[in-house]
């Protein structure tokens, strides 16, 4: 069996992985994210150990966090580039590992490797997949593949309607203030009520404010993207009555534009089906894509 390495590299958080998509992880390993030095000693030493284990891996499949540099063109290409998180701007894992294993690494944002792997769990072409967690991100597959352009998409940044129970919350986005992560992220979440989400009574403001911004995240993508499917990760998103809180929402957004999302909204707005983690098995697929371009740019 080829065996292939992934990565989800969050920002709380590196899952890693040994095996394939479809087969899943003969290893795995959880390793807190902490200063880069730390937390990639920990990543090597897990593939170090897997290799000995398991034998040589055909290709890594990483998904990061962001913002990431994903113009194969640019110098600082693969390299984290304006996070907020300490010490991480400028750091390059996918080149770090290649030059440790010395076989190929793909890169993509951890949501677009999160999208990959929802599209491939229901068999469709077209799926937008958000995070809403410690931040707040957004992965789109379109006709099969993750979408980018001049950069990946940075939904968590739009700016959103503040909703009227909200008005002397500034937002905590150290770039934008109040834009949608600043207002609904976890640690916004925390920031504003003083307790995370699961920790609130289900009477209190907070489940509709919440309902309301990731509402208007959906009807956006709707509207400017019109996917199939949007499945909702991350651990805010663990919250069971969230969900459909969320489809009204949603839908009162939409004031009925797009009727085709009325009657389908409980199919088309969905937690993750993935049985690993969405971003690891994401991971593996852009290894395994990955090996088999070079296998097709090898053949004669």
């Amino acid at each position: 069996m080829t065996l292939f390495g992934a990565i989800e590299a969050g920002g709380t958080k590196f899952v890693c992985g040994v095996g394939g998509a479809r087969a899943g992880s003969r290893a795995r390993a959880v390793i807190a994210t902490t200063d880069p030095a730390a937390t990639l000693a920990e990543v090597g030493a897990f593939f170090d150990r897997a290799l000995e284990a398991h034998g040589p891996l055909d290709a890594i499949g990483l998904g990061s966090f962001g913002p990431l540099e994903l113009d194969p063109k640019a110098d600082r290409y693969g390299q984290i580039t304006t996070t907020p998180k300490p010490g991480w701007s400028g750091v390059d894992i996918g080149g770090w590992l290649r030059a440790r294993y010395g076989i190929p690494v793909a890169i993509d944002t951890d949501v677009n490797a999160a999208a990959l792997a929802e599209a491939d769990a229901r068999g469709v072409s077209s799926l937008a997949y958000a995070t809403v967690g410690t931040g707040i991100g957004v992965g789109l597959v379109l006709n099969g593949t993750p979408h980018l352009g001049t950069s990946h998409p940075e939904a968590g940044h739009i700016p959103v309607r503040r909703h009227e129970g909200h008005s002397g919350f500034t937002g905590i986005c150290p770039y934008h203030g109040d834009c949608l992560e600043g207002l609904a992220s976890g640690p916004a979440i925390k920031a504003a009520w003083g307790a995370s989400l699961d920790r609130l009574p289900a009477d209190h403001p907070a489940w509709a404010i919440e309902a309301d911004y990731i509402g208007q995240l959906c009807a956006s993508l709707i509207l400017m993207v019109s996917p199939g499917t949007i499945v909702l990760g991350g651990g805010v998103m663990q919250q069971a009555r969230l969900l459909n809180l969320v489809r009204a929402a949603a839908l009162r957004q939409l004031g009925g534009y797009c009727p085709q999302w009325e009657a389908a909204a409980a199919e088309r707005i969905s937690m993750p089906l993935s049985g690993e983690a969405p971003g690891l098995t994401g991971a593996y697929l852009l290894a395994e894509r990955l090996a088999g371009q070079r296998d097709e740019s090898d053949a004669p």
